[in-house]
């Protein structure tokens, strides 16, 4: 088992700034990709961006230019650095862990943290 803790979500007003942490315990051990999603109310959850142990990153084409994704391997920490938030920025943000040829929906999931923009 995984256990991904998730931090950082809060409110922020409209072309501010926030920091989201991810920290995986457990059977980390071969964890190759780990994102961010985000669901907001009545809407299906989506890719926001996502990176390998080897650091090839994917983003979202709504986020490019304004949000960063990087990992510490060590820490076994991913982290989003969002800029520039936008009210449709809110939602509920959560990580991902899985395995070598797991699809998304098997992987391991966070609590997920609400980040909230206001305008």
């Amino acid at each position: 088992q995984v256990q991904l803790v998730e931090s950082g979500g809060g409110l922020v007003l409209s072309g501010g700034s926030l920091r989201l942490s991810c920290a995986a315990s457990g059977s980390i051990f071969g964890i190759s990709t780990m994102g961010w999603y985000r669901q907001a109310p009545g809407k299906e959850r989506e890719l926001v961006a996502a990176i390998t142990s080897g650091g090839v990153t994917n983003l979202a084409e709504s986020v490019k230019g304004r949000f960063t994704i990087s990992r510490d391997n060590g820490k076994n920490t991913v982290y989003l650095q969002m800029n520039s938030l936008k009210p449709e920025d809110t939602a509920v943000y959560y990580c991902n862990a899985r395995y070598p040829g797991m699809v998304v929906r098997s992987g391991y999931w966070g609590q997920g943290t609400q980040v909230t923009v206001s305008s």
